[in-house]
């Protein structure tokens, strides 16, 4: 079943997957996410044999789902009403872990053949509703309910999208909406324009398209847009406790390259 119908960039679900699979068997996970271990024993029986080594740097990535996660929680605690959009939601099982109330209504939205393998690997569930369709083909917005606050998610997302297509996915989603939180992360100019040489890009055949040097600025395009902060990802305080010692150990030394720590961003803006 590997990368069954997978192309380009969809094919870096996998080794996001794998990293929340390791994290689960830790003594102490990060994330703790069981059906991200389940998921990975069918689609690779074989994925954890040997040592976890050099694949667990992937944690960062566990570390990014979390933080979506709580602010997510956070926001829907206060919005019992919304509409979640999780897009680019590859076979990640975040609606599952945050386990929203039935008034939500939840929106996971992938590519056709991405949805479809979703649909054999995770269960189903109400107020759940799965979009096949690439991002940038905003038609897929004609299918969401207004009128009601909206919490758009998109993890591992907007790097892999041209400027002026993640520009038009969020002027567009707050045109759309009365008010709402919107969760994205980012990587720097540098990670961008150096992903050409990156050997994970090169084997999946997927390169970075943009990228944000003050993720901040994003803000300046919609006037009702708001920047409401930023989480830790390369250097997290839970990263540094939690994963194994080699680990945090090669992160440390990371982390004193020039521009490492901040390479990607997790950030979040309301309006």
């Amino acid at each position: 079943m590997k990368d069954a119908g997978l192309v380009g960039v969809q094919k870096t679900l996998s080794p996001v997957l794998k990293a929340k699979a390791l994290d689960n068997r830790l003594p102490d996970p990060i994330l703790g996410d069981a059906y991200a271990e389940q998921v990975m024993r069918r689609l690779d029986p074989d994925y954890d044999k040997g040592r976890f080594g050099t694949s667990q740097l992937g944690l960062a990535a566990v570390v990014r789902a979390k933080a979506h996660d709580d602010w997510a929680r956070s926001f829907l605690t206060g919005h019992r009403d919304a509409v979640v959009l999780h897009l680019g939601c590859g076979l990640d099982a975040r609606v599952y872990r945050i386990d929203p109330p039935a008034t939500v209504d939840w929106y996971d939205l992938d590519y056709p053949s991405v949805i479809e393998l979703r649909q054999q690997l995770l269960p189903p569930r109400e107020h759940c509703t799965l979009i096949g369709s690439s991002v940038t083909d905003l038609t897929w917005l004609e299918r969401i309910p207004r009128g009601r606050p909206v919490l758009m998610i998109a993890e591992g997302l907007v790097p892999y999208l041209t400027e002026a297509d993640a520009r038009r996915l969020l002027t567009s989603v707050v045109d759309a909406f009365p008010t709402g939180q919107i969760q994205l992360d980012t990587v720097s100019v540098w990670a961008w324009r150096t992903s050409k040489w990156d050997p994970l890009g090169r084997r999946y055949g997927a390169q970075f398209h943009c990228g944000f040097n003050d993720p901040a600025a994003l803000a300046d395009w919609h006037p009702r847009l708001e920047y409401a902060g930023e989480a830790p990802m390369n250097d997290s305080p839970v990263l540094m406790a939690k994963a194994p010692a080699n680990i945090r150990h090669m992160y440390r030394l990371m982390n004193l390259l020039p521009g490492f720590k901040r390479s990607s961003r997790i950030v979040r803006f309301r309006f």
